[in-house]
Parts: C-alpha cells; structure tokens; sequence
C-alpha cells in the first residue's frame, strides 16, 4: 500500500494537466526535469509497451508495471558495474588475484588464498572464477 502511495506520488509530478495519466510529452519533459534525457520517440514507444488500454497514455497501473520494471533492469544495470569494478583483469571473470586488488582499493587485506576461498563459496562450476551469473546470485 505504502508503495503505491508512493507511485500516485510520481505519478502526479509526471501528469502536468491533471488526467490522472502520463503522456508521451509529461514523461519526457519529466525525466528532462530530474535529468534524464529521452527522445520523443523513445517516450512514445515506452508508452506504448506498456499502455493497457489503448488511449496512448500511462495510467496509474501503467505507470507502477513501469516503474517496477525499471528497478529490476536498473539493479541488472548496478550489478554489472559493480562485476566490472572486481573484473579489474577485463576478462569477463572475478579472478582470486582481481578480488585481492580490489578488496586492497577498499581498505580490506586478504591474501591470494583467502579470496580463492571466498571464490570458492559461490563458485557454482567449480572453475575457480566467478562468473557474472555467479556473482548476481551471490548478491541476491
């Protein structure tokens, strides 16, 4: 409940004239206003995805199936930087020796077998790595 409170919240930031519905042009010039930038076209085919019925605007359950899938591809997104942060090798893995510099930056000393270790928990193939499917189960 709390939740949907909060998406009638942001809902009425984007519904500048007051329908009760989010046009291609309210959300573009509100994303513009948090700092975001989309193109017109991009607006008009979010919308599209995701308009129920039809009359080419959000609506309030529009606008929650919209912003719940966003949190899901934003926390995708999140993820994949943070994996890119210990993949300090570029080689699409977490190594034992890039997990050992990493956790150095962070001001976290462990030795090559205490990180081949810590691998080893979440190591679901057993091939020493963690891969980047391995490391978005580890953090969930």
């Amino acid at each position: 409940m709390g939740q949907q409170v909060g998406f009638e919240d942001v809902l009425r930031y984007f519904d500048e004239d007051g329908d009760g519905k989010v046009s291609p042009w309210e959300l573009k010039h509100g994303l513009g206003m948090l700092g975001g930038e989309l193109m017109m076209k991009e607006a008009e085919m979010a919308i599209a995805a995701l308009d129920s019925d039809g009359d080419g605007l959000l609506s309030l359950e529009d606008f929650v199936a919209l912003m719940e899938g966003g949190g899901e591809e934003q926390k995708l997104k999140d993820l994949k930087v943070a994996f890119e942060m210990y993949d300090s090798e570029g080689c699409g893995f977490i190594t034992p020796k890039s997990l050992k510099r990493m956790l150095k930056k962070m001001g976290e000393s462990k030795t090559l077998d205490e990180c081949k270790a810590m691998i080893k928990q979440f190591d679901l193939n057993g091939d020493g790595l963690l891969s980047f499917e391995e490391f978005r189960i580890m953090m969930q």
